[in-house]
This record gives C-alpha cells, structure tokens and sequence, in this order.
C-alpha cells in the first residue's frame, strides 16, 4: 500500500513541482518543432527535405503528443493557403470570427479534417506507407493513450496535469493563435494578399509560427524570419539538422539584389520588380511614411482631424481592397488637402499594376515601368524620386 501510494504522489522520477513544469515545457517544446519543421514547413510546403530518421521521429512524436494524422494538417493547411480569408477558408477569423478562431478552433479543424473532397484535392505527397495506414493514421488515439500512461508512470497522479497540458497546447497555440490571433493582431512587414500578422520578432514560443505575415508573403520559405531583428526558432533547429544532413532546405526569402542604375527601366528592371515586389512595396511603404511625416504641416494647415491624421499613417500605404469603407472616406479627405500623399497613392497603385496586369506583354509593361519611373523622378517629390532610382537599380 505504501509503495501503491508513493508512486501516487511521486510517480517513478519523483521529480518537484518546477521539475514536472520544465518536463512540460520541454515536450511541449518538441512538438512545436515537430508541428512547424515536419507538418507546416516540410510536408504541407516542402519548404526543405527530411531525412527519413529526422522525419520519422517527427511523425512518432506527433501521433504520440497530439494523435494528429499528417494527411489532414497538410491538407487544411493547403487549403487555408488557397482559400485565404475567403469563405471556403478552413478557420480564417475574418469569417467566423476571432472569438470562434481562438476558442473553437480545434472544433474547425475536425469539421474541416471530415471533409473527403478537402483530403482528396489537398492531400497529396504525404506519407501512405505500412506504418501510417495501420498505426498512426488508423488508430491515431492510441499515441496520446500512450502519452498518458506515460506520463501517469513518471509523475504520478500529477502525470494527469502534465498529459493535458501536452493535449491542449497544439490547440491552442496552432488552431487558436496562430489561426486566429495571427490573422487579426499584429504587425506586417509585407502586404500580403490576406490579412496574416507576425504577432511578435522573436518567435520562439511557437517556434518561429509567429512571423506568420512572413510566411503567407514567402509561403515555400523554410525560413521564416526576413528582418535582423526577428527570431525564428524553427529555422534554428532546421540549419541544425542541415548541419549533421539530417535536412536540406530547399528555398529561403528571395533578397532583394542592388547594383548599379540602370539609365533607364528595361525587361530586366521588371523582372527584379516582379520577383521582389514584396520587398520592394514595403520599401514604398517606407517610402510614404516619410512623406507623411514630411506633409504634416500641410495637413494640419487645411483642418484636417486627428481622426483623419491617424487613419492616413495607418492606411495610406496599404491595397485599396483592404481598406474598410469608413477610412476610405478619411484616407480621401487626407488626399484631398496633400497633393504629394495623393500622388504616391496614385503611383502606388500603377506600380501595383506592373504584376497584375495580364493584358499587357512583358515589353508592353516594361515601358510601363520605363515611363512610371521617369514621371517619378520628375514629380518633384523626393521620395518618389529616390525610390525610382532604388528600383532602376534592382537585380534579379
């Protein structure tokens, strides 16, 4: 009875408190890596390649802490990737709102895991050998079955609380945050097609999944950090593994490449501007910030609101399609007392158009960018003129 009782209150390790707290931390740790380099990075965008030892540890660890089925995360991955902010999105908080995205995502996620057509169009690539049909797909409760008599043996009845941290914490920290939170809060380095945020520099939490706006706008990156001041963990342990081969990265954030200015846009500057455009577009945000800061004066000259002065330095720079209708109207009377913002909006859009444009050939449009340019460095605006320069100078 008394060693009945002792493994009761002490489990096998009979471990403290802060002990079992680092433990949790510990394999909570591992399968956020598992999640992010095997499931996110490798199997849904084959960002980089896994050795079959790496990447079978990877597929035990995840049936045995959280029991998921890789077929189903890549595909609603896959899926939430195509069908961005849409209403065929998976878990996207623009549709079904944050609170529903935070609380219920893993309730989303198993709907969404249901859906045969989701499998069958978004599935494919993903491991189908012996071990996956009969044990990890097939009986994919057994693993976190497992995972508690474990975790029942080395803690005790404590082994309990340590299990339900191990279930909850992919929940919560990939179906609710990122799905939610990194869709809604946040800043971004790039204007994206969708409404993806980093929720903060230094992912490490998660792994590296909070730079999540880096990631739409570089989705087959195994990297996901892009500024010097950002952390991504993930990519620590995949340059890890690169360095003993258990990896090979197969695609990084494109950087944009500067040399000396061209006399004039050609074919070549259009292709640099096509390939960086993300990098280059933030750079016109930059661009448009300072001009802002430069047109203060003249806004406040004409009366314009505070309300007005905030939404023209929060939006100014962003796509017209994701502004809401109540700033459009201030962004318009910002316009309206600053010819020089209204004409870098106006040549924002034009420049925009140098990548959507599908009517036009490629000489067609590299006269485009020949004659936006020279209106740019003819507009007097030295922002405007400065950036002209930056992009005869891109490099493909």
């Amino acid at each position: 009875m008394n060693v009945l009782l002792d493994w009761a209150t002490k489990g096998l390790w009979g471990l403290s408190a802060w002990q079992m707290v680092l433990f949790t931390l510990l394999v909570t740790h591992v399968t956020m890596l598992s999640v992010t380099i095997f499931l996110h990075r490798h199997q849904a965008h084959r960002a980089l390649d896994l050795h079959p030892l790496a990447s079978h540890f990877f597929r035990f660890w995840l049936w045995l802490t959280t029991g998921q089925v890789t077929k189903e995360w890549a595909s609603i991955h896959r899926k939430h990737h195509a069908k961005c902010e849409q209403p065929d999105d998976p878990h996207s908080p623009h549709v079904y709102g944050i609170k529903t995205v935070l609380l219920q995502g893993y309730e989303l996620y198993r709907k969404e895991a249901a859906n045969k057509e989701t499998m069958a169009r978004y599935g494919h690539g993903t491991p189908n050998d012996w071990i996956e049909q009969h044990l990890y797909s097939r009986f994919s409760f057994a693993g976190v079955a497992l995972m508690l008599l474990i975790d029942l043996a080395l803690f005790g009845v404590a082994g309990l609380a340590v299990w339900a941290v191990q279930m909850a914490w992919t929940p919560v920290m990939a179906a609710g945050i990122i799905n939610g939170a990194a869709h809604y809060w946040g800043y971004r380095n790039f204007e994206a097609p969708d409404a993806s945020t980093n929720i903060s520099p230094w992912g490490i939490l998660i792994a590296g999944e909070e730079l999540h706006n880096n990631h739409h706008t570089y989705p087959t990156s195994a990297k996901l950090s892009v500024k010097p001041y950002e952390f991504d963990m993930g990519w620590a342990y995949i340059s890890l593994l690169q360095g003993v081969r258990l990896a090979t990265v197969k695609k990084r954030p494109p950087r944009l490449a500067l040399g000396a200015v061209r006399p004039v846009a050609d074919e070549q500057t259009l292709e640099a501007l096509i390939q960086n455009r993300f990098e280059l577009m933030a750079g016109y945000a930059k661009s448009m910030r300072r001009a802002f800061n430069e047109e203060m004066g003249a806004l406040k000259a004409r009366h314009a609101d505070a309300a007005v002065i905030r939404a023209a330095r929060s939006w100014l720079h962003r796509d017209a399609e994701k502004i809401p209708a109540a700033i459009a109207t201030q962004l318009a009377s910002a316009r309206a007392a600053s010819p020089v913002l209204d004409k870098m909006v106006v040549m924002r859009e034009e420049l925009r158009q140098m990548w959507l444009n599908r009517s036009h050939t490629r000489e067609q449009l590299a006269l485009d960018l020949q004659g936006w340019c020279q209106r740019a460095e003819a507009s007097g605006i030295a922002a405007l003129q400065e950036f002209s320069l930056k992009l005869r100078s891109a490099r493909t």
